[in-house]
């Protein structure tokens, strides 16, 4: 009986035992996690201290997780780090170089327009575009990156009359940029290939031919706009133009079309301001940079231009119009082979301004007439006799040197209303081999201003006559309309 009673007693202490073992990990785990609870209160707690209160907390959420998750939608207000890639090729274009890819193109152009750094792809194939306007306003920093050929379309009666000014137009486009390796082929073979005869004669027998020429690329209205890099070639007329726009950047561009192509310049500007064209290599039928009216704080410098008609402020005062040009600077530019060089040309009659223009540190060889200034331009064979004149004020050549093929300089200011404080300094300009001309001297009418040694041929000295100040006054009536 007492060993039962000890042996009892035995299992009721392990049953204890047991008991009390159970109850202390159950309540150590409890202690655990409740330690785990109230860290990581905490933890939040801090975060939150970190950040701020209020609305700015919520910013946590998007904080990436381990797990790679997809791209979000673009949305009012977030957009994505990495710039998404809208691939021609993605949308339809065949890139064969006959297929018609202008839809693809258009809808490529519509789908990256919505998203803020978005690029437009144009890889390394042909493709055929119809005349084709791409609109504004587009979400900021849109690069359009050319790496393939856009091709013009070939034959002159294919394009629609209504799409004669331009074959690609960018409007109302900001903060944009166009860039890559590729060329855009303006095709304008067969725009030549018609002469003036030729042309009207070929117009008056078949409607589908057109009565004017296109320019390759045009940018109306566009603000903070970027060309670098690329070719424009082959233009049936102008080459890249700008309209109504300002603030634009022209680095490192290649633009070309035989010397016989008509009406094809490398660059036009009108109404445009705050420009700056550089690194670039220029060589056309026309003017490699033509400036017109209602332009001002221009830029152009480090630049080759030949063949052509040389740098270009003008035609200006057509039709006794208003012309306004300001704030020119063209420095650093190398002419090989062209009309002219540094060149201003008003037609008779005009009105307006052309004032505060540097043409410096130039290099020309076998240019025809390296310095002009032409109020009596004309490109007919005869042009009626104006009084009137577009006013030339405060215009410097200053580091003209090397060699010209017909004469030095040809200054040819209005009857009415001289040029004024026009300075010639340091001009040395010598004959080239393939000199033709007649007139060393060069022609100098009309004109007011100061001369400074050295200069080459020395009758460079009377181009200019002292007593600015005292005609001064006749040019600034007609300069009021450009205030």
């Amino acid at each position: 009986m007492k060993k039962n009673y000890r042996h009892s007693s035995f299992v009721f202490l392990l049953i204890l035992l047991l008991i009390f073992s159970t109850a202390f990990s159950i309540l150590s785990v409890e202690a655990r996690k409740h330690h785990t609870r109230k860290s990581e209160i905490q933890h939040k707690h801090r975060k939150r201290q970190k950040n701020g209160s209020g609305n700015k907390a919520t910013n946590c959420s998007n904080s990436p997780s381990p797990a790679p998750s997809p791209t979000p939608t673009p949305s009012h207000g977030f957009y994505p780090t990495q710039s998404p890639i809208f691939d021609v090729l993605s949308f339809g274009a065949k890139g064969d170089g006959v297929s018609d890819d202008t839809k693809a193109l258009e809808a490529a152009w519509e789908a990256a327009c919505k998203v803020q750094g978005a690029t437009l792809k144009i890889p390394e194939f042909q493709f055929l575009i119809n005349p084709l306007t791409l609109q504004g306003p587009c979400m900021p920093n849109l690069v359009f990156q050319v790496d393939g050929i856009l091709l013009a379309p070939p034959k002159v009666g294919s394009w629609p009359k209504s799409s004669l000014f331009q074959w690609l137009n960018f409007k109302w486009i900001h903060n944009f940029t166009i860039q890559g390796t590729g060329s855009l082929d303006g095709q304008g073979y067969n725009w030549w290939k018609l002469s003036q005869i030729d042309y009207f004669k070929v117009m008056k027998q078949s409607k589908s031919i057109p009565d004017m020429k296109p320019t390759v690329l045009r940018f109306y209205s566009s603000f903070n706009v970027t060309v670098r890099d690329i070719k424009i070639i082959n233009s049936p007329q102008c080459h890249l133009k700008f309209d109504n726009s300002k603030g634009v950047k022209i680095n490192n561009v290649t633009i070309s079309a035989p010397e016989s192509s008509p009406n094809t310049d490398g660059i036009h500007l009108q109404n445009t301001q705050d420009v700056e064209i550089h690194h670039s290599n220029i060589g056309t039928g026309d003017d490699c940079v033509s400036i017109q009216t209602g332009c001002s704080n221009i830029h152009v410098h480090h630049m080759n231009c030949g063949p052509g008609h040389g740098i270009s402020l003008g035609g200006l005062g057509k039709d006794k119009s208003v012309a306004c040009v300001s704030d020119i600077i063209v420095d650093n530019v190398i002419l090989e082979s062209t009309m002219y060089g540094a060149r201003i040309k008003t037609w008779q009659g005009g009105i307006g301004s052309v004032k505060n223009i540097s043409f410096s540190n130039i290099q020309v060889s076998d240019v025809r007439v390296p310095i002009m200034i032409d109020q009596y331009y004309c490109d007919k064979y005869v042009c009626k006799n104006q009084t009137g004149a577009v006013a030339i004020s405060n215009v410097k050549f200053n580091q003209i040197i090397g060699t010209y093929s017909a004469s030095p300089i040809h200054l040819a200011c209005s009857n009415s209303i001289p040029c004024t404080y026009v300075d010639l300094i340091d001009i040395q300009l010598k004959p080239s081999r393939n000199y033709r001309g007649i007139n060393q001297m060069g022609l100098c009418w009309n004109s007011y201003g100061k001369s400074q040694a050295p200069l080459l041929p020395s009758s460079i000295d009377y181009c200019v006559r002292s007593g600015s100040g005292f005609v001064r006054g006749i040019s600034r009536s007609h300069e009021h309309v450009c205030s």
